[in-house]
């Protein structure tokens, strides 16, 4: 049975926890630091946005175990348990060089353990997470990535890919196709550097996604996270990098998002590519239609009962086995 480790360290004036999941056996160990993505998720990959805690983030943890790999997941600081009183503190604060922050304290816990070889740690980020895990692989760091696996980053501008979604679910009521040039125009003028001022008669759900742009405690991070891409950092890696987007992904679209990354990677000897057909925007088994996905509460990630797509899972640890060149069991 693998065993996991509550961590805890100080970065500024916040205190930061993670998990750490062991390994049987003697180390030292591989190791995977996971990286969750947008908005309050947690370590496990749950949001208290979102219903459910089946998440992927500790269910890819527990199968890296069995496979003999480690890993440290953790909270961001305006994630888990602590967020209410952190979200003060980080006022004005949060930026893409503080998520950069976080993801460099998380590697320094990680790389201190006893039983985790140092050398041979990767970074799997989620979404949002995967900008971050190609901000730390393409900088210079005490802990260098051995490689990266990037899940579901966009390929496109955070501003296209919100779009997308919110066209998506516009898409699923009745007048909704109405709110779209009202929501590209406050798009418009937020890329602009203005204040977006959505129309009142929009529905309440989405001005509550435009004004998360808007809010203070999102600042300057919000901003600089409008325009970026993963095709940004991309084709500055140059360790072994595994891009996947599931076929069933409502959020990150195998041809929206996954062409501009390959154009950015061709030529790339160190990028490869998967899009495993039935795993959703966080690698969970998912056959249903996107109408289907859209129309269900939290999009159904983290239900119980739900689990993860074997083919993502089983070309994850591929990969890992390769790029750590190590000796794994089955999953």
């Amino acid at each position: 049975m693998a065993s996991s480790i509550e961590v805890s360290w100080q970065l500024d004036d916040i205190t930061m926890e993670g998990t750490v999941v062991r390994p049987d056996g003697e180390g030292t160990f591989p190791a995977v630091v996971l990286v969750a993505g947008s908005g309050p998720t947690d370590r496990d990959w749950c949001s208290p946005l979102l219903p459910g805690s089946n998440g992927s983030g500790r269910l890819f943890a527990e199968a890296f175990a069995r496979a003999g790999i480690a890993s440290l997941r953790y909270d961001k600081r305006a994630s888990g348990p602590h967020v209410m009183e952190n979200i003060t503190k980080l006022i004005g604060k949060r930026s893409m060089q503080s998520h950069l922050d976080e993801l460099v304290a998380a590697v320094q816990v990680l790389a201190g353990l006893d039983f985790v070889d140092s050398s041979r740690i990767a970074g799997l980020g989620n979404s949002e997470g995967a900008l971050h895990v190609l901000h730390y692989a393409t900088s210079t760091q005490e802990f260098p990535f051995t490689g990266i696996v990037l899940a579901a980053p966009p390929g496109r501008p955070i501003q296209a890919v919100l779009l997308s979604q919110l066209a998506l679910q516009s898409a699923q009521v009745p007048g909704g196709a109405e709110w779209m040039p009202k929501v590209e125009e406050a798009a418009a003028r937020y890329a602009a550097g203005q204040p977006m001022n959505p129309d009142p008669g929009l529905p309440d759900s989405v001005k509550m996604v435009l004004a998360s742009f808007e809010a203070p405690a999102n600042l300057p991070f919000a901003r600089e996270l409008w325009a970026e891409s993963t095709c940004d950092s991309l084709g500055r890696a140059q360790i072994p990098a595994l891009v996947l987007i599931g076929g069933r992904d409502v959020q990150i679209d195998v041809h929206a998002d996954g062409s501009p990354l390959q154009e950015t990677a061709a030529g790339m000897t160190n990028v490869t590519f998967a899009f495993p057909a039935n795993a959703n925007h966080v690698f969970k088994e998912d056959r249903r239609s996107p109408a289907e996905v859209a129309a269900s509460p939290g999009n159904g990630y983290n239900e119980p009962g739900t689990h993860l797509d074997q083919e993502s899972l089983e070309t994850i640890i591929a990969w890992l086995r390769e790029t750590l060149t190590m000796t794994v069991s089955p999953a």
